[in-house]
C-alpha cells in the first residue's frame, strides 16, 4: 500500500477517483507545523560581527522552535500510523512554496517520530525490532486530472529545499518584523497594535492617497454638448438622433471654466447652422487578453462579480481541489500546448473558422516568474465542460460564477481579433466645432463572448460633408476635476502588483490583514485609512524609512525569488535585513516620541467630567466615543453611525450601520432587539413620487 498525502478532504475525493486500490489517500488538513502564536519562536544566534567591517562579516543564524499547530494532533496521529504501514509515502500538497513547506513538515514529523520509535525500542527490555526505513516521494501537480497525476507518479522528485527555505525565510521575516516591531508599536503609538513587513507599506499607498484626495482643489469647468438629428432617413436600422460635444471654439480647443463663458456659447449654438464638416474613419482591431493568472484573476473577480480577493481565492480553491481548473496561485500566462490545442478544436467547432486566427497565441508573462513555479495560466482543465453544463447541485452558484470568468477568459485568448470601424464626426456651428465618435462591429471575434461589453457600442448615421443637420436642442452641464479615485479590490492588487510589494499568493492575505487590523476600512467596496493607520504610517516612514520603502519592499520580494531559484543562500539573506533592522530597532526603542492617534471631534462635553470633549476614537473593534481627556477621564460609550434620510422599514426608527464580526457592513433598526430589521444593502429613501433620491 502506498500513502498519499495531500492537504484536504476534497483533494482526496477528487484523487480518489484516479488512483486504484494500491493507494491510500489522507490529507494533512493544512499545514501542521508551525513557529508558537504566544512567543516568537525564532533564536537568533550571532556568528560573525566585525566592528571595523561590519556589513561585510555580520552573520546570524536563525533556529525555528516549530510546534504541532492547534487541534493537528489527532490528524498528525492517524498520518504517522499509516505511514508506517505504507511501502512508501508520496507527498502531494501544492505546487508552490506553501505546498512544499507543508510537505517538508509532514515528512520531518514523521521522521521524528520514527527515530523516536527506535530510540524507545532501543530502551525496551528485549526488543531488537527496528522500524523499517519510510521511503518519501514528492510529486507535484497543476491540475488535478488523470493524465497529470499519473504523470507525476511516474516522476517523483526529492523535496525543494530551496522552495522550502523561501518560505521560511518570508515567515522568518514577517515573524522578526511583527514581534520585534509591534511592542514599539505598543509604546509609542498605542496597545495593541501590530506591524507587518508588507502590510505597513500596502496601507502607506492607501494613506498616501487619501492625503492626495485631502490636497485636490477641483477646477470649476463646463460640458456643452447638442442633441442633432439627420435631416433624412437613411437607415432604419441606425439611429437618427446623436450628441456632439464642443471640442473648438474660435479655432482653439474649448476649455470653459466659467458660467458667463459656458451661456455666451450656448447662444451660439441655439442659433447656429449645424453642418457636416468632417468625417474620419478608421478600422480598428482589438487582441484578447491573455489568460488569467492570479492577480488579474483576482482584478476581474472584483471588477465584474464584486468580489473580495480572499473571496476569489477561496472559491478558486474549491475549484481547483474538485479537478475543474488549473492550480490557481500562478504568475504565469503560459497555456500547455494541449490545452491551446483543444481550446482551437472548440473555437473551430463552435464558432466556425472564421473565429479561429491562423496560428497559436502566445502570451509572455511580463513579470519575474521563478522557474519552479513557472507553470500554466488558471484554466479549466476540461474545455469541452461549458458554464452552461453545471447545473442543480452540481457546481454551487459562486464556484459557477468563476468558472465561467475562467472559462470565457481562456476561449477567447485563442480567438481572433475583434474588428471596428472608428468613426469621428466634425459639426460645425457658428464659431464653434463639435465631436461625435461612433463605433461600427465589423467583426465581433473574441467579444462574442463577452456579449454585455457589446452594449456600449454606439452606431451614427450615414452623413456626408457638407450634410446640414437639425438641432434638437443644446445643453451646458456644471462638472468638476476629479482626484484619483481611492483604492478598491482590483485596483489595490494591480498597484502592489506594478510596484513589486508581494506576490499573487500574499494579495488576500494582506487585504484582510490591513482590514482586520483597522488600519483601513472599507465603504462600498473602496479603502479608507483609519486615524490609526495614518498615525502608524507615519511613525513607521518617520523612524523605519528604508522598511517602508516600495523599492526596499519590492527587493525583499526578488530576494525572496532568488531563494526559491538556488541563487541566493536564505540565511545570507536574513542576516543582512537583521542586523540593520536590530540596531534601528533599539535606536527608535530608546530616541523616538510618543506620537498620539488624531481624534474627530462631536462639538459636545463630556458628560462624565464635564471639562473634557468627547471625540470618535479607532479602536480594535472599531470606532466608539471617548473623553479628550483620557487618560485622566475614563468616559467610554459606543458609536453609533445613523443612514441619514432612511427609516426601518419595519417600525420607522431610524436605522444604522454595523458590522459583523468578520468586519463586513450591515444595516439594522436602532431598536434591535426589540426590531429585528436589517439588510445587507444600504437602504434608499423613496420620494412621493416613488423616484429614488
Amino acid at each position: 500500500m502506498k500513502l498519499v498525502i495531500v492537504e484536504s478532504p476534497t483533494k482526496t475525493r477528487s484523487l480518489s477517483k484516479y488512483l486504484g486500490g494500491d493507494f491510500e489517500i489522507m490529507a494533512s488538513m493544512g499545514h501542521v507545523r508551525d513557529l508558537p502564536k504566544s512567543k516568537m519562536g525564532i533564536e537568533i544566534k550571532e556568528l560573525k560581527n566585525s566592528r571595523t567591517q561590519r556589513k561585510k562579516t555580520e552573520e546570524y543564524e536563525f533556529l525555528p522552535v516549530y510546534e504541532l499547530m492547534n487541534g493537528k494532533e489527532a490528524q498528525v496521529k492517524i498520518l504517522i500510523a499509516a505511514a508506517k504501514r505504507a511501502e512508501e509515502v508520496i507527498l502531494a500538497s501544492d505546487p508552490d512554496r506553501e505546498g512544499e513547506a507543508i510537505a517538508w513538515h509532514v515528512r520531518e514529523i514523521i521522521k521524528e517520530s520514527r527515530t523516536q520509535g527506535i530510540k524507545n525500542s532501543k530502551q525496551g527490555k528485549g526488543s531488537k525490532a527496528k522500524p523499517k526505513e519510510i521511503v518519501f516521494k514528492r510529486i507535484a501537480f497543476h491540475s488535478i486530472t488523470k493524465e497529470a497525476i499519473l504523470e507525476a507518479l511516474e516522476h517523483p522528485r526529492e523535496i525543494d529545499m530551496d522552495l522550502v527555505n523561501s518560505q521560511q525565510a518570508r515567515r522568518f521575516l514577517d515573524r522578526l518584523v511583527g514581534y520585534k516591531l509591534s511592542p514599539i508599536l505598543w509604546k509609542k503609538v498605542r496597545r495593541g497594535l501590530s506591524a507587518g513587513r508588507v502590510q505597513s507599506v500596502a496601507v502607506r499607498l492607501i494613506v498616501e492617497r487619501e492625503r492626495e484626495i485631502e490636497k485636490f482643489v477641483p477646477v470649476e469647468y463646463w460640458q456643452i454638448r447638442a442633441l442633432v438629428r439627420t435631416q433624412e432617413l437613411k437607415n432604419s436600422r441606425t439611429q437618427e438622433e446623436f450628441w456632439v460635444e464642443l471640442a473648438k471654439y474660435k479655432d482653439k480647443k474649448a476649455e470653459i471654466h466659467k458660467m458667463e463663458e459656458a451661456k455666451k456659447i450656448l447662444e451660439i449654438l441655439e442659433k447656429g447652422e449645424y453642418v457636416v464638416a468632417d468625417i474620419k474613419k478608421s478600422e480598428r482591431k482589438t487582441q484578447p487578453h491573455p489568460p488569467f493568472k492570479t492577480s488579474t484573476l483576482q482584478q476581474a473577480s472584483a471588477n465584474v462579480l464584486g468580489w473580495s480577493a480572499k473571496k476569489t481565492m477561496s472559491v478558486a480553491q474549491k475549484l481547483y481541489e474538485q479537478g475543474d481548473i488549473t492550480y490557481h496561485r500562478t504568475d504565469s500566462f503560459n497555456l500547455a500546448p494541449v490545452a491551446i490545442e483543444a481550446v482551437r478544436k472548440f473555437v473551430g467547432d463552435s464558432y466556425g473558422a472564421n473565429y479561429l486566427p491562423a496560428g497559436p497565441r502566445i502570451y509572455k508573462t511580463a513579470g519575474k516568474v521563478v522557474a519552479q513555479e513557472a507553470h500554466e495560466a488558471v484554466r479549466p482543465t476540461h474545455i469541452e465542460i461549458t458554464p452552461e453544463k453545471f447545473t442543480g447541485q452540481e457546481m454551487a452558484v459562486d464556484e459557477k460564477k468563476l468558472y465561467s470568468l475562467i472559462w470565457r477568459r481562456t476561449i477567447a485568448c485563442q480567438m481572433a481579433e475583434a474588428i471596428f470601424d472608428d468613426t469621428k464626426v466634425v459639426v460645425s456651428a457658428g464659431k464653434c466645432d463639435l465631436t461625435a465618435n461612433g463605433i461600427v462591429v465589423k467583426f465581433d471575434g473574441w467579444k462574442k463572448l463577452f456579449v454585455k461589453d457589446n452594449e456600449e457600442f454606439q452606431s451614427l448615421p450615414e452623413m456626408t460633408v457638407g450634410e446640414k443637420l437639425n438641432k434638437e436642442k443644446v445643453e451646458s452641464l456644471q462638472k468638476f476635476t476629479q482626484p484619483a479615485p481611492r483604492f478598491n479590490d482590483a485596483s489595490l492588487i494591480k498597484e502592489l502588483e506594478k510596484k513589486g510589494i508581494g506576490r499573487p499568493s500574499t494579495y488576500a492575505a494582506i487585504i484582510s490583514t490591513i482590514i482586520d487590523r483597522r488600519y483601513v476600512e472599507q465603504k462600498e467596496k473602496k479603502f479608507f485609512p483609519t486615524s490609526i493607520g495614518k498615525a502608524v504610517v507615519d511613525f513607521l516612514i518617520e523612524n523605519f524609512p528604508r522598511e517602508m520603502e516600495y523599492e526596499f519592499t519590492a527587493k525583499m520580494e526578488d530576494s525572496l525569488d532568488d531563494i526559491a531559484s538556488g541563487k541566493l543562500p536564505w540565511m545570507e539573506m536574513l542576516s543582512k535585513f537583521w542586523g540593520d533592522f536590530s540596531r534601528k530597532l533599539t535606536k527608535v526603542d530608546k530616541e523616538s516620541a510618543r506620537v498620539g492617534v488624531p481624534t474627530e471631534s462631536t462639538g459636545e462635553k463630556c458628560p462624565l467630567c464635564d471639562t473634557g470633549e468627547v471625540v470618535i476614537r479607532d479602536g480594535k473593534f472599531g470606532k466608539f466615543l471617548s473623553c479628550s481627556q483620557y487618560p485622566e477621564c475614563a468616559y467610554k460609550a459606543p458609536y453609533i453611525l445613523y443612514v441619514e434620510g432612511v427609516t426601518c422599514e419595519k417600525c420607522g426608527k431610524r436605522v444604522v450601520m454595523k458590522k459583523t464580526r468578520t468586519n463586513r457592513d450591515f444595516f439594522g433598526c436602532e431598536d434591535y432587539p426589540n426590531c429585528d430589521w436589517a439588510s445587507w444593502k444600504k437602504p434608499v429613501q423613496m420620494s412621493d413620487d416613488s423616484s429614488l433620491i
